[in-house]
């Protein structure tokens, strides 16, 4: 869906629609897992950068809901996750801050997003959004075992045959540590 000033202009749109699966791509991170659901309002908001020069941002609030999966950090299996947000985003013109002199932002200038050529499509918007709502790091369960350095055996279903290999000598001095430690303890 793609809002255009011009249209923003006359009146505000309001918008609730379903995403199918594969319409948006969110690259190698996630995978869309049945319909992502998005509801809000986009409308123009005019700010006044002086007497005569006016610029129009696209302010966007709403929310999104969907399940997607995303591979474990430790196994690479698929992990269902389900996500629900709300946002309220401002996207200002490209070339509204295209030639303004080099100056350290202020934290609010840090949610300002950038339209260009004066629409703004919702797929991108979501997009971001679900990707900056997903974990940082996922298991499938706490005590996932991974997967093999050598064979690339997932551990959780099967215990591979391969041996233990040379352990690295730069550990070699922590080796007997632990057993250090514990003796002192006593």
């Amino acid at each position: 869906m793609e809002f255009k000033v011009s249209e923003l202009e006359q009146e505000p749109i309001e918008f609730d629609l379903e995403v199918a699966p594969g319409a948006v791509d969110f690259g190698q991170d996630a995978e869309q897992d049945g319909p992502l659901t998005a509801a809000g309002r986009a409308e123009v908001i005019h700010e006044h950068r002086g007497p005569k020069e006016i610029v129009a941002d696209i302010r966007l609030r709403g929310n999104f809901s969907g399940k997607f999966e995303v591979p474990c950090a430790r196994c690479v299996e698929p992990v269902k996750i389900p996500l629900a947000a709300e946002y309220d985003l401002i996207f200002r013109p490209v070339e509204a801050d295209s030639e303004a002199p080099e100056r350290s932002i202020t934290a609010p200038e840090t949610e300002i997003g950038y339209y260009q050529k004066d629409s703004l499509l919702l797929e991108d918007v979501l997009r971001e959004q679900v990707l900056l709502s997903l974990p940082v790091r996922t298991l499938c369960k706490p005590d996932c075992k991974g997967l093999c350095p050598r064979c690339g055996q997932n551990r959780n279903l099967e215990v591979c045959s391969c041996e233990e290999g040379p352990s690295d000598p730069r550990w070699e001095a922590l080796a007997g540590l632990r057993s250090q430690i514990k003796s002192e303890t006593k």
